[in-house]
């Protein structure tokens, strides 16, 4: 059974010296590796943060909309939290 989700994901770029496309199609291409069927991509650009997080005072947010299985937002959780350019991560089920 597939569900559609979107994913908020909002991006480290302090320390990352390529491209911010790079960035965003990368964890693309992880989102796809757990099973995932991206449907579209949203650049929301870089944006502060109401208060210093982890040090940071901004992100770059990118907003993903896929389909998956109900257990394939667990798996992509634990993969991206693995990856130091992903600052948070927030996900809902779109009806």
């Amino acid at each position: 059974m597939s569900r559609k989700y979107q994913g908020l994901i909002i991006l480290n770029t302090k320390a990352h010296e390529g491209s911010i496309d790079e960035l965003v199609t990368s964890i693309s291409k992880e989102i796809e590796a757990e099973g995932a069927k991206l449907e579209h991509i949203t650049q929301l650009g870089r944006r502060n943060f109401a208060y210093t997080s982890n040090h940071l005072e901004a992100g770059h947010y990118v907003n993903y909309e896929f389909k998956g299985a109900p257990d394939t937002i667990k798996r992509i959780q634990s993969r991206l939290r693995l990856n130091d350019h992903v600052h948070l991560q927030h996900y809902q089920r779109v009806s």
